[in-house]
């Protein structure tokens, strides 16, 4: 039970146990039934309860195996080759936490992969690396570090690095495991490669953060058409904007990656931000439905989650569960921390499925477990 809230009150299953009702039960088992009172009070919570636990994965430790990698398999014998990370509480569905996948992808000098297409979404973080670059139906996208890419469902899409470049590691971002669970992921291959059907760079050109749109231009599919978001654009955005905005006390200054066509999110499914936490920052604490995946861009910090802290830096990766107290705290009195998040609330927010709670003792800062 949560929040110490007693079951033992009207309204909630009470009913006492007895040995004609285990014979009840017993019969309806053998039809492929059950008493819903033996199971209402686990299934429908006070408030919303997370499978998932707060997970940090230090990047400095990780390098060298993703590294290794390249050395064991092609990409074109794993298909993908990832390192992925597995919340300890989710490992049956391979999720980071709730519904949401990541993983560490890197690629070598010359190589590149099939296209290939999902229903699931995905989305590519670059963490470090020159030449790589992704193809997305037909639009060939070159990316820098820190940049953010969308690869829509049941987009065609391949990765690869330039041949005078340097070998790329990305994060990759999926809903996998919530296609599976809702039983609508499929998988195909494309028999060789994508046509180019644009000039490159064309999205992030055409649709890219100037404020400007090319009138003429008619975009009818779900998702957003611009497919790069560049952190040479996006940090600058972050600075200037606080220059002329409060800084929010839970998430400093925070800004969506956004459909320039509709100002919502990229994806049907996943949606994504980067916040800015000035020096010294210090967020109080709050919860909210909807899982999280950060990445620490720049800088570094710390966040107490449900009462514990992680210390995160440069490229470190964690989670936030849905209804999991989370704040975020920027170590520096001088410089700024961004952190890199995508997130699953899309889903929630169209299912009718968000709140949030502010923690309200201790001056809105948790205590330390």
């Amino acid at each position: 039970m949560n929040n110490n809230q007693s079951d033992d009150q009207i309204g909630r299953a009470r009913v006492q146990d007895s040995p004609e009702l285990q014979a009840y039960y017993k019969e309806l088992e053998t039809l492929g039934a059950g008493a819903l009172w033996t199971v209402a009070n686990d299934i429908e919570p006070w408030e919303p309860r997370s499978s998932s636990v707060p997970m940090l994965w230090k990047y400095d430790q990780l390098r060298d195996l993703v590294l290794k990698s390249s050395d064991l398999v092609t990409p074109e014998q794993a298909g993908r080759r990832v390192v992925y990370l597995v919340n300890d509480k989710r490992k049956d569905v391979s999720a980071a936490v709730g519904w949401l996948y990541t993983g560490i992808q890197v690629t070598r000098p010359g190589e590149s992969t099939s296209a290939h297409k999902h229903k699931a979404s995905a989305l590519r973080f670059i963490m470090e690396g020159e030449g790589g670059y992704t193809v997305v139906d037909g639009n060939k996208i070159t990316f820098e570090v820190n940049d953010f890419v969308i690869t829509p469902n049941s987009a065609w899409h391949e990765h690869g690095v330039a041949e005078n470049g340097k070998t790329c590691i990305w994060q990759d971002g999926l809903d996998i495991p919530l296609a599976n669970a809702l039983e609508a992921n499929d998988y195909a291959v494309l028999d060789g490669k994508q046509q180019l059907n644009a000039p490159v760079n064309y999205s992030p050109i055409t649709y890219g953060l100037s404020g400007l749109l090319v009138a003429d231009k008619v975009w009818e599919k779900a998702y957003s058409p611009l497919f790069k978001f560049e952190w040479k654009k996006v940090y600058p955005a972050l600075l200037e904007t606080a220059e002329v905005n409060q800084i929010n006390p839970f998430d400093g200054i925070i800004m969506q990656y956004s459909n320039p066509l509709t100002g919502g999110h990229v994806m049907q499914t996943m949606g994504a931000s980067m916040q800015l936490l000035p020096a010294n920052f210090k967020g109080k604490a709050h919860k909210h439905t909807g899982s999280f995946v950060y990445q620490c861009a720049k800088g570094s910090g710390h966040s107490i989650i449900d009462g514990k802290r992680y210390d995160w830096k440069e490229r470190d990766i964690f989670c936030v569960p849905s209804w999991a107290w989370h704040e975020h705290h920027n170590n520096s009195e001088t410089e700024d921390a961004c952190l890199f998040s995508f997130n699953d609330l899309p889903v929630i927010e169209k299912l009718g499925f968000y709140q949030d709670k502010t923690y309200t003792e201790n001056n809105g800062h948790q205590i330390i477990l």
